[in-house]
């Protein structure tokens, strides 16, 4: 067994990326805590589905609005440092949430308020994070660490929900935002004590201007960026919307509350790990594979769609949390090795904005038709658009010539060309 996980471990190899594991795991977790009590939040004070939607679209829109931004910000600076501001800056409003539950002075339009102050640090954090991966383990490395970083990311998506369906239940949601407050700790001290002379630093962006335009034209001009970018941003607006839809769904689907919600996140963060898993022993991502990853994830959630109890609902979430890491893993994947290391923080943010920021349209959207048809509704449309999305795909990249022979294996340059190796200057 050891031997044949070894291929998908070997990010751990390296000491650093280790440390960001760690680190990160402690700080996603304690994030996802405060996702679940703020979504429990908006739904005890409203008892509305579109209040939900406006709650999710409010995180994210400043990723759609200042995504690009947040990138060229990553492309500038030195990223372990950057990332130590961020994280020290997402304690925030967790420490807000605490004061203003503990002495009963919350109102909704304070929660929505600080719901989009840590969206506004995401806008940096989050492209700054994808673009720091290979400067941990290189670019030899990078598709399983990107892997590895979807197991992370829900692996904490099964501990936060999990631990918050409980706490919820039995204290209620002052200790979420407490306990998130104090894990960003375990992220900033793991950003410190990293080697920097193992770093495989790029070297900073000069300042000049028109950057961001000048990325979104690089972009534009290289078919193997903008077609799973396209992608993206079809599939998330219409299908990562689990965050609206899964409270929908326990509460009025099956009759359940946040233990039934937990149940639900549980279920799909377990498949997300073994997909993550599975996906970590690839060393290259082919044109074919995104198509039919987003196919493969269409069908399942259509699938899980039709679910009649919370059991079968939760059996049927298990393969659509390993679909919905195949396929963004590789879309990650597969930009990342497509890409210039120096345009890497810029095109890095338009994924987060394709795939995060495209929630603000989504999620309200998604809530207003779970609300006037019915949760199921809401999800087999996304199922429907998802595998019309992959269809796309498949003839996108045959008209772009962007042929199975071409699979992303290294970076490359903007002319098409090999890269030129990272810097391994330190931070």
């Amino acid at each position: 067994m050891s031997a044949a996980l070894r291929p998908a471990l070997r990010s751990f190899a390296v000491p650093n990326y280790r440390r960001y594991f760690i680190g990160q795991l402690v700080s996603l977790s304690g994030t996802w805590m405060q996702v679940v009590a703020e979504t429990w939040l908006v739904l005890s004070l409203t008892h509305s589905g579109v209040a939900v939607g406006v709650g999710a679209a409010l995180q994210f829109t400043p990723m759609l609005l200042g995504g690009a931004w947040g990138g060229l910000i990553a492309d500038r600076f030195d990223k372990r440092r950057l990332l130590i501001a961020t994280q020290t800056a997402m304690a925030l409003p967790a420490l807000a949430l605490l004061t203003l539950t503990a002495t009963h002075a919350l109102a909704l339009w304070m929660l929505y308020l600080l719901i989009f102050v840590r969206g506004a640090v995401n806008a940096v954090d989050n492209p700054a994070r994808q673009a720091f991966l290979v400067e941990l383990v290189g670019p030899e490395r990078l598709v399983n660490a990107v892997s590895l970083g979807s197991a992370l990311v829900n692996s904490a998506r099964t501990i936060g929900p999990a631990l918050a369906g409980v706490v919820i239940a039995t204290i209620g949601v002052q200790p979420c935002f407490a306990l998130n407050a104090a894990s960003f700790a375990a992220m900033i001290l793991a950003l410190r004590g990293m080697d920097t002379a193992a770093l495989r630093s790029a070297p900073p962006a000069v300042r000049k201007p028109g950057q961001v335009r000048g990325g979104l034209r690089y972009v534009r001009t290289t078919p193997a960026l903008w077609i799973p970018l396209a992608l993206m941003a079809v599939v998330g607006t219409f299908t990562f919307n689990f965050q609206v839809l899964l409270p929908l769904l326990a509460t009025f689907s099956y009759g359940g509350g946040a233990g039934a919600y937990a149940t639900l996140t549980t279920a799909m963060g377990l498949g997300a790990i073994v997909g993550a898993v599975a996906n970590g022993t690839r060393s290259r991502v082919r044109p074919a594979l995104l198509a039919g990853a987003a196919a493969a994830f269409g069908a399942l959630v259509l699938a899980a769609a039709t679910a009649p109890s919370l059991a079968l609902a939760a059996a049927a979430l298990v393969p659509v949390g390993a679909a919905s890491v195949v396929f963004a893993a590789s879309v990650n994947s597969f930009l990342q090795l497509a890409v210039a290391p120096h345009m890497r923080g810029r095109v890095m943010a338009l994924y987060s904005v394709v795939f995060l920021g495209s929630t603000p349209i989504g999620g309200p959207l998604m809530g207003w038709i779970a609300g006037s048809a019915g949760p199921r509704a809401a999800l087999a449309l996304g199922g429907l658009v998802a595998l019309a999305a992959a269809a796309w795909t498949r003839r996108a990249f045959a008209r772009a010539g962007v042929a199975e022979s071409s699979a992303c294996t290294s970076a490359r340059s903007p002319a098409g060309g090999p890269a030129p190796a990272p810097s391994s200057s330190t931070s």
